[in-house]
C-alpha cells in the first residue's frame, strides 16, 4: 500500500521511525524543537520523543558536528542537523577533518556512526550563502558516505538506511524539493546506499541527474527527438559506477547533469568513470551541465540563469546526435 506524501513529510517520517526503532538514536540541532527545523522537517518529534531525544544547540556549526563525533564514538547514533548544507564549511575542521578520517586515524577501533543531514541546492531564492550543492565538496574527502534524494520515496528510505549506516554519512535533501509530493509506502522500508536506480528507460542516450535536475532532466526528455534513459546515482560517494556504465553500454551516449559547478564539480567525475571504463561503448564524447562558475545570484532571474534549465539539458543532449 502506498500514500502521497511531501518530501518533507517524508523526512520527517524517516526521523520519527528511527528515533522510534532505536533508543541510541538522538537528533540535535539548531531549532529541531517546537520550531520544527526550516522546512518543517522535524515538525512534532519534540514532543513526541522529548528533550532527551530531540534537543536544540546553541547556534555553532562546528559544535554540533563535533557533539555528533562524540556521541557517535561513545556509543550512540546521532542525527546532526545543519540548517543549510553551506555550514559545512563552517563546521569545516569536524567536518573534513576529524569525522570522516575517525576510523582511518584510530586503526578501525573507532566507529563514527553518525548521520549530519542538511538541505542543499538552489531555487528559493536564498542568496549565496545558503544555496549551494555541496557534494562535490564532501564526496572528495575519503571516509563519508554522501546521499542525496530526489523523491519522497528516495528522501525516506534513503535517510533511515543512513541513520543506521556504521560509517559517518552526510545526507543531503534539497530544499526545493520540499513540498513535492509522490508516493511512498505505508510498511517499513529502506532502500540501499550505493546503489542508483534507473528510474526512466530509454534506448538513444542516458542521462545522469539527481534532485532538482532530475526533474529537469525530465522536461527536457519530452522535448527532444530521442528516447532518453534517466539515472539518479542516489549516493554520489561511494558512486554506483557499474549501473551508470551499463545504461552507457544500452544507449552509446552520455549527458550527465548536476548542481554543482561544472569547474571540478561530480559532472566531469562520473564522465571520466566511463570513459575510462567503457569508452568504446561512447558513440560521441560525454556532455557535462552544471552550474556556471559564479555563486548563486540572489536575484530569483538571475539564479534560474546559473542553474541548469530544462531547455539548456535538451539542448544537451541534442548535441549528442
Amino acid at each position: 500500500m502506498t500514500r502521497e506524501i511531501t518530501y518533507v513529510e517524508a523526512i520527517a517520517e524517516a526521523l520519527d521511525e528511527e528515533l522510534a526503532r532505536d533508543d541510541d538514536v538522538v537528533l540535535f540541532g539548531e531549532d529541531v524543537e517546537e520550531f520544527g527545523g526550516n522546512f518543517g522537517e522535524t515538525e512534532g518529534l519534540y514532543e513526541k520523543h522529548g528533550r532527551d531525544r530531540v534537543r536544540n544547540t546553541p547556534l555553532s556549526e562546528i559544535g554540533i558536528a563535533g557533539m555528533a563525533l562524540g556521541a557517535a564514538v561513545g556509543g550512540m547514533r546521532p542525527v546532526a542537523e545543519l540548517q543549510f548544507a553551506d555550514f559545512a564549511a563552517t563546521a569545516g575542521d569536524e567536518v573534513f577533518n576529524q569525522i570522516p578520517k575517525q576510523p582511518y586515524v584510530s586503526g578501525g577501533r573507532l566507529t563514527a556512526p553518525l548521520t549530519i543531514f542538511a538541505p542543499s541546492g538552489a531555487g528559493i531564492g536564498a542568496g549565496a550563502q545558503h544555496s549551494q550543492s555541496v557534494h562535490s565538496w564532501l564526496g572528495n574527502v575519503p571516509g563519508w558516505v554522501v546521499v542525496t534524494a530526489t523523491t519522497p520515496y528516495d528522501a525516506k528510505g534513503l535517510f533511515k538506511s543512513a541513520i543506521r549506516d556504521d560509517n559517518p554519512v552526510f545526507f543531503l535533501p534539497h530544499k526545493f524539493l520540499s513540498e513535492q509530493r509522490g508516493e511512498v509506502p505505508e510498511e517499513e522500508y529502506t532502500l540501499p546506499l550505493g546503489e542508483a536506480a534507473v528510474e526512466v528507460e530509454g534506448e538513444d542516450v542516458t542521462v545522469v541527474a539527481t534532485q532538482l535536475m532530475f526533474h529537469r532532466a525530465k522536461e527536457a526528455a519530452e522535448q527532444v527527438d530521442a528516447d532518453v534513459e534517466i539515472v539518479n546515482p542516489r549516493t554520489f560517494a561511494p558512486l554506483d559506477t557499474e549501473t551508470i556504465a551499463a545504461s552507457v553500454r544500452k544507449t552509446g551516449r552520455l549527458v550527465v547533469v548536476d548542481e554543482t559547478v561544472e569547474r571540478y564539480g561530480t559532472q566531469g567525475h562520473i564522465a571520466n568513470e566511463v570513459v575510462e571504463s567503457d569508452f568504446f561503448s561512447l558513440d560521441a564524447p560525454p556532455k557535462t551541465i552544471g552550474v556556471k562558475d559564479t555563486p548563486i545570484p540572489l536575484s530569483p532571474v538571475l539564479e534560474q540563469e546559473v542553474l541548469p534549465s530544462a531547455d539548456r539539458i535538451a539542448a544537451g543532449i541534442e548535441s549528442l546526435f
